[in-house]
């Protein structure tokens, strides 16, 4: 048996035995950064740091009043707030009783916040904050079970006469309450903890789904566990690494690289605010990151976007830049493949050498100069912008895995990753691809099942502990995984053709600099049309030296220059498809798609059937009255 499988099929059976044991490892060592407001109350915000050590005082605490409020384990105590570092540490607090975690997006409103707390039968709510905590006051009357509601920053909750006494009680409160109980029974935290059996429930996250209520997939203890260690077995994080999280830790892939950091110990700085990515990376300057196809793509045009407005000579460098960075990085992995080593033909090194002053160097500072590579999950990254990336170099490592598989199911093998494929299964982890090209999945990580829904469990979950993962894919021979389609969402036109949307949609994001969303149609159609969504400063930005400067975005949406300027990039699209994949015609949406209006789920992910319901009248224009071959 091997130094890996040995680790893996040892492991303890929870995060929290893992934590206790890197507590006493490292205690003085860095474990969190996390951004506090200047003491002055002005100026920048400052960055504080918690040792393992310390985290552990707090975590105990949490724990332990969490046990004197009456959290037994597998309990659900569900967690309502955005990333932050109170997220991390009551979560931990949870784990070490033994009791569960039920997640919940911030941006839930109070209906589904609600549906999601009485479905799992949490006891106890960890808040964020007044506003987290009158969604819960608005619909208390179905919740029965909830005994009390923690709120982790109490500013501006006043008292409700309607609330039961002791019903609401600060994070602070929570910790001092545990901090006696600790007092009184010090052995109380270490006892739950040694109790906590592998198969107990240790997290309910509730799939955000793309159609109808979501489903709660039950993670018990050992799948955490068993990430742990499979994460730390790729080696490609180790204890020197610096990582910057702001991934939704409601979401399984935010909650994942926990676990992983955990293990291997290195520091981890914790900000969940999206307008404060860019302004952080200088700061935290992390070694590496995870983020979703999204950002990638926001950075690369942007890039593309100030190229563009420092006028012609700026905009043909960055695109000789982009095109040689594409051609090292294809030469390269190329290369690699064949001989185990990462290089390109001389004159191609020396035209990047060039491009590298020109162009990557400043990309890598803006990244905070330091990264080693970036993990992307969530959805599929286009490769065109992987490859930019990869020979720009900040390295861009896909990986795969679902919520019902604990978020990490494969990912690039580092100095070896594949752009455009998810890489490789984690040791432990198994995968396959049935007869119609689904990707089926079998290890460690995968779900018990879904919360109350036997019937649900049995259609995705074989006897034999096979998951069907919805997905299409292809394994090449030496085991890399390449996602083509969700299965639900191949198109078959009226003609008989199938079409995967995604693989069409990620074309056109590698080649239109202006797009944020887009969403093919052409189901039991004859032809495919688009609904296109422009990125608005990037859109603007264009305006400015057409004519367009100073006009609102809607007019600018729909100038004819606007309409013109994105058939150009339709029709390069339209020249590397297949006759029947042709987006024939397209309609530019009045405003962006975005996770409020429901067109995206709160990781990003497409809406297909609310996107099309939302703008049916514009689908039924372009298809009104016209055939096309």
């Amino acid at each position: 048996m091997s130094d890996t499988q040995t680790l893996i099929e040892n492991r303890p059976p929870s995060v929290a035995n893992l934590f206790a044991e890197r507590v006493l490892a490292t205690p003085d060592a860095e474990a969190f950064r996390y951004p506090v407001p200047p003491a002055s109350g002005q100026g920048p915000e400052e960055w504080k740091s918690l040792s393992w050590g310390e985290t552990a005082e707090r975590v105990y605490c949490i724990a332990a009043g969490l046990i004197a409020i009456g959290v037994r384990a597998e309990d659900r105590v569900a967690l309502l707030s955005a990333t932050r570092i109170e997220w991390i540490l009551a979560d931990l607090g949870v784990m070490c009783t033994g009791g569960a975690t039920t997640t919940v997006y911030p941006s839930t409103n109070a209906e589904e916040s609600a549906y999601i707390l009485a479905d799992s039968g949490s006891r106890v709510l960890v808040a964020e904050d007044a506003t987290q905590l009158a969604k819960v006051r608005e619909r208390r009357g179905e919740l029965s079970e909830l005994s009390h509601v923690v709120v982790i920053d109490p500013t501006g909750v006043e008292a409700d006469e309607s609330d039961p006494e002791g019903w609401v009680l600060s994070l602070a409160d929570l910790e001092e309450r545990g901090a006696r109980h600790l007092q009184e029974h010090p052995e109380a935290v270490k006892e739950r903890i040694g109790a906590i059996e592998a198969d107990q429930l240790a997290t309910l996250i509730y799939t955000s789904g793309t159609t109808g209520r979501p489903k709660g997939v039950r993670l018990p203890h050992d799948n955490w566990s068993y990430m742990a260690k499979a994460i730390a077995a790729t080696g490609l994080v180790t204890q020197d690494d610096v990582q910057y999280l702001w991934l939704p830790l409601a979401h399984v892939f935010g909650k994942v690289l926990t676990s992983g950091q955990i293990e291997v110990g290195h520091v981890t700085a914790v900000d969940g605010r999206i307008d404060k990515i860019i302004e952080n990376l200088s700061v935290v300057q992390p070694t590496y990151m995870a983020a979703v196809p999204r950002i990638f793509e926001k950075v690369y045009n942007g890039v593309a976007t100030k190229a563009r407005a420092g006028g012609a000579a700026k905009y043909k460098i960055f695109q000789w830049a982009a095109a040689v960075a594409r051609d090292y990085a294809k030469a390269s992995q190329d290369n690699f493949r064949r001989t185990g080593t990462a290089s390109a033909p001389l004159a191609l090194r020396a035209k990047h050498k060039v491009a590298d002053a020109l162009v990557y160097a400043k990309l890598r500072e803006a990244f905070g100069g330091r990264l080693r590579a970036a993990i992307s999950g969530s959805a599929a990254l286009s490769p065109e912008i992987g490859f930019f990336f990869a020979g720009a170099g900040i390295h861009i490592l896909e990986g795969y895995g679902l919520t019902e598989s604990s978020a990490a199911s494969l990912v690039n093998p580092g100095e070896a990753y594949r752009t455009g494929t998810v890489g490789k299964p984690l040791p432990g982890t198994e995968v396959r691809i049935a007869d119609d090209g689904e990707i089926l999945l079998r290890g460690p990580g995968i779900m018990e099942g879904y919360h109350g829904l036997p019937e649900k469990t049995e259609e995705v979950l074989e006897p034999d502990g096979w998951l069907h993962t919805g997905d299409i894919g292809e394994l090449s021979a030496d085991g890399y995984l390449r996602i083509t389609d969700r299965k639900k969402d191949l198109i078959k036109t009226s003609n008989g053709k199938y079409i995967a949307p995604t693989e069409v949609e990620i074309q056109f994001k590698a080649i239109c600099p202006f797009v944020s969303n887009i969403v093919v149609i052409g189901a039991d159609r004859n032809f495919c049309t688009a609904l296109i969504a422009l990125d608005e400063p990037t859109l603007l930005s264009w305006a400015e030296g057409h004519d367009l400067a100073g006009k609102p975005y809607g007019d600018v949406l729909v100038a004819p220059a606007t309409v013109e300027l994105i058939q150009g990039y339709v029709n390069r699209l339209n020249e590397g498809l297949q006759r029947w994949q042709m987006v024939k015609k397209f309609r530019l949406l009045p405003r962006d798609l975005d996770v409020e209006h429901g067109d995206l789920t709160p990781s990003l992910k497409l809406k297909r059937p609310a996107v099309e319901r939302e703008f049916q009248h514009l689908i039924e224009e372009m298809y009104s009255g016209t055939r096309e071959a």
